[in-house]
């Protein structure tokens, strides 16, 4: 007879939180808002963009709606990975944990709600900011190829990306008083279900990695120090063409040398923000590096060395790293 494996007490807790803080796009957070651009969007904890005096009160309000597009736009563009691996996960238990299939399936729909509110937002940015604004990555294709690599990798990279929203809501964009309304409720409401995903991420982390040998868990450290860089790549073509759009629309000029530290700024602000800060995350450490051994912590901690340098002068959610 079929061994069905003990049930978690976590996934029943999940489900429980998922239909209490259960929210609608347009009856709960958007309402008929739309995004007022005479403020923020991106807090400068995230944004680094006082970390550019040469730029106005108004020039760093318009960099940090910039960043604020590509925030919302990069997200939706995980969330494409993210509910596809969900899904994949949910189906290979279909005949197992009931509450835990239900608990993923909860998670699924809630990442394809993400999606489509990602892409209501990138539309409404598109329909009040100016012109000239590129998405330099396809969702579809970058999909693609973070589930070309093995479970352990893309979950142990779904867990960093949940885990630094969270902090990105709790440590900057929930404190500041000043930004968009819309935007603070949009990255809220993103929390209360998100909080339970990373839940759900690290218990399936733990499982993945529970059926790993060695070897195994050798090519999945090399499979995440892929994905990482291959983010990298992302956020260096990303950032080069927003702080091109930023110059375009600040509607004054700026000599060479601004421009390259404009660019040098956005590119450090994206390497903090969907790197730096999730790997500085304690939880993330604790669960990351008790998986592995020193070897293989050493090597995780030497790819992300030339990274480690993307953090705030004036950091509000810096950590030292894990030994």
């Amino acid at each position: 007879m079929h061994s069905v494996p003990a049930a978690n007490p976590r996934h029943a807790k999940v489900i429980e939180i998922s239909k209490r803080v259960r929210w609608d796009i347009d009856a709960d957070l958007i309402r008929g808002r739309r995004f007022d651009l005479g403020r923020g969007f991106l807090p400068a904890g995230l944004s680094l963009v006082d970390e550019l005096p040469f730029l106005s009160r108004d020039e760093r309000r318009l960099l940090s709606q910039v960043q604020g597009r590509t925030y919302a736009y990069i997200f939706g563009l995980v969330e494409r990975f993210i509910a596809a691996k969900t899904m994949e996960l949910g189906r290979a238990q279909a005949f197992d944990d009931q509450v835990a299939l239900e608990a993923l399936v909860r998670m699924t729909d809630e990442e394809l709600k993400h999606q489509e509110l990602f892409r209501r937002l990138v539309q409404m940015m598109a329909e009040t900011m100016p012109a000239g604004y590129e998405m330099t990555a396809d969702p579809n294709a970058v999909a693609r190829a973070v589930l070309a690599q093995g479970d352990w990798a893309v979950m142990a990279l779904t867990l960093d990306i949940e885990l630094f929203t969270q902090a990105h809501y709790r440590a900057s964009i929930a404190p500041s008083a000043d930004i968009c309304p819309l935007w603070k409720d949009v990255f809220l409401f993103h929390w209360k279900e998100e909080s339970q995903h990373a839940v759900l991420d690290e218990i399936e982390l733990l499982r993945i990695d529970a059926m790993l040998t060695p070897a195994q868990r050798d090519q999945a450290v090399g499979e995440l120090i892929a994905l990482v860089g291959a983010v990298d790549g992302i956020l260096q073509v990303q950032s080069g063409a927003d702080a091109d759009y930023f110059v375009a629309c600040a509607g004054r000029s700026f000599d060479a040398a601004q421009r390259a530290q404009i660019e040098a700024l956005v590119l450090k602000a994206y390497r903090w923000q969907y790197i730096v800060s999730g790997v500085m995350e304690p939880r993330f450490q604790k669960t990351l590096f008790a998986l592995l051994d020193e070897a293989q912590a050493g090597r995780i901690l030497e790819a992300l060395a030339p990274l480690m340098g993307a953090v705030p002068l004036q950091p509000a959610m810096a950590l030292p790293m894990a030994a």
